[in-house]
């Protein structure tokens, strides 16, 4: 295990591309570069409100290096390590499907890349401390309910087993930054905060569009090359062939990540193509949301309340757009190449049936079936027409549907146990009852073809549906506590987001339904793009 001091930064990125001629560190157009040099602004007072044990051993950090002065004057901006390279990276994007050209890092900056014994390469980010030349009319500053939010989910899904970004540390910066929190003209002042993200690179879509869009071949070929090398470097071939394979392999990690969304109830909610990592792991937790009351037409997002792009249902296929985009992206690297665009369009053809397979192979195990049979996929879509029918909590129910028996006959005690899903007891009406019954008879039946042992497939339905996710309620109550300095109930979600899987005594205040008073509080139901 190490100290701060002995972490070994390599700092690849800014080593192998071009970056940003100018240290002017103003909103503006920057060409032909990956990435601006900026500093973090100094934050006045800081103080270490969590910290994740995992993201320390990742980074082969000793647990008691939080204990120091100095991990707080480095996470917070304030102080820098030998051999940090402090920068801002440039990506554009594709914002609600509509080009939005020059986007960038607005208000991260990358302190750099460290190699570490346990995972390889990991980039270390600080989100929130301050403006870049990519923060338009921004501050580049983060107030503390976003930075809870992130900081929570990145090991919530870590945890969940969907691929993720990490979080190392939040700490609050002792400065109030202005929002209006959903652009109705009422701003008002925040505390600020910071979280240091943690990933094998902070790549994304949009860091191959920028450069194909402004014809900036130099650039496009320099980061292919460089992205290839450091986290591909098992590709042969030309350059060409080497494009072909890696977005294939982009395709299929970005597919495998949207199932694990999909398993989990997890909605993005805001799927633009500069918020998708090459990695395939999830990226940018903004106004991001869990399904509760099963609704595949829902969104988190309040900028997308009208067309709903990307809301739970529709991520499937918004990924598969957007894979589209960065396969547009990569096309000039393979002009005039014996490989041809060919493979890059197949491997978006071939997505929707990459996808289905992989979805109802996830779908079997929610549903406890060791196998996917070819009419499988009418029975779950029965079971969520019937959940979607009425108001059914997606999390509780498939936890619940473990309880049931496959030997015995449906009928009012498989009801009543399924019941406690719903949030509206008198919405299961005869007619809803006598569906559910008729769906539990084929599923009891489809169970009895395997044999299915009803103690082997609830402990295979219980490792594939957690009981505790980060219901956007349960992340205020948090947020309203630490805006009061009280930090025990963020600590203790963390802890309890460690072991999603697992019956967690005295704590089953977190698997709770959504309350009532939560349907319509900011904050619990929609957020903004600041929230």
């Amino acid at each position: 295990m190490s100290t701060l001091s002995e972490l070994n930064f390599d700092n690849r990125y800014t080593a192998d591309l071009p970056g940003d001629p100018s240290d002017e560190n103003t909103s503006r157009f920057v060409a032909n570069a990956a990435y601006s040099r900026v500093q973090p602004k100094r934050a006045s007072k800081p103080q270490l409100l969590a910290w994740s044990d995992e993201v320390l051993d990742l980074l082969d950090l000793e647990r008691n290096v939080i204990e120091r002065p100095e991990f707080l004057e480095v996470f917070s901006g304030n102080q820098q390590l030998d051999g940090m390279d402090p920068h801002a990276m440039r990506y554009g994007g594709h914002q609600f499907g509509h080009w939005a050209d020059q986007l960038g890092d607005g208000r991260a900056i990358v302190l750099g890349e460290v190699q570490t014994k346990k995972a390889g390469r990991q980039t270390l980010q600080l989100k929130g401390a301050g403006p870049t030349p990519y923060s338009r009319r921004a501050d580049g500053l983060a107030v503390l309910r976003s930075s809870v939010r992130e900081f929570l989910c990145s090991e919530a899904m870590h945890h969940l087993g969907v691929p993720t970004t990490r979080a190392l540390s939040l700490v609050t910066t002792g400065d109030e930054v202005m929002r209006d929190m959903f652009y109705d003209g009422h701003p008002e002042l925040e505390p600020g905060a910071i979280v240091c993200r943690v990933a094998p690179s902070f790549v994304r879509f949009g860091s191959f569009e920028i450069a194909a869009a402004h014809g900036e071949r130099d650039l496009l070929e320099r980061l292919f090359d460089h992205v290839c090398e450091l986290h591909f470097p098992h590709l042969e071939g030309t350059r060409a062939e080497k494009t072909a394979a890696l977005f294939a392999e982009v395709v299929r990690s970005t597919c495998e990540m949207v199932v694990e969304w999909q398993r989990v109830g997890f909605v993005h909610g805001v799927m633009n193509t500069d918020n998708l990592s090459i990695h395939g792991v999830t990226i940018d937790y903004g106004p991001y949301g869990w399904l509760e009351d099963y609704n595949p037409g829902w969104t988190p997002n309040t900028t997308d309340r009208t067309h709903h792009r990307y809301a739970f249902g529709n991520q499937p296929g918004v990924a598969n757009w957007n894979l589209a985009k960065l396969g547009s992206a990569l096309a000039p690297l393979l002009d005039g190449s014996e490989v041809g665009i060919e493979p890059l369009q197949a491997a978006v053809d071939g997505y929707a049936e990459t996808f289905q397979i992989r979805y109802q192979a996830m779908l079997a195990t929610k549903f406890g079936l060791r196998e996917v049979e070819a009419e499988d996929a009418k029975l779950f879509d029965r079971a969520f027409e019937l959940i979607g029918a009425v108001e059914t909590d997606m999390t509780i129910w498939f936890r619940l549907l473990s309880e049931i028996s496959a030997d015995s006959e449906p009928g009012e005690d498989d009801l009543l146990i399924l019941s406690e899903a719903g949030y509206r007891a008198e919405e299961w009406e005869a007619s809803h009852r006598e569906s559910m019954v008729a769906w539990l008879s084929d599923y009891k039946a489809r169970l009895r073809r395997e044999n299915s042992i009803d103690a082997e497939r609830r402990d295979a339905m219980n490792r594939a549906n957690p009981i505790y996710v980060l219901r956007n309620y349960l992340a205020q109550l948090a947020i309203d506590d630490a805006a009061k300095g009280d930090f025990a109930r963020l600590r203790e979600q963390l802890d309890v987001l460690r072991r999603p899987y697992a019956v967690q005594p005295g704590r089953g205040q977190y698997a709770e339904k959504r309350p009532d008073w939560a349907r319509s509080r900011p904050g619990c139901s929609q957020l903004s793009c600041s929230s």
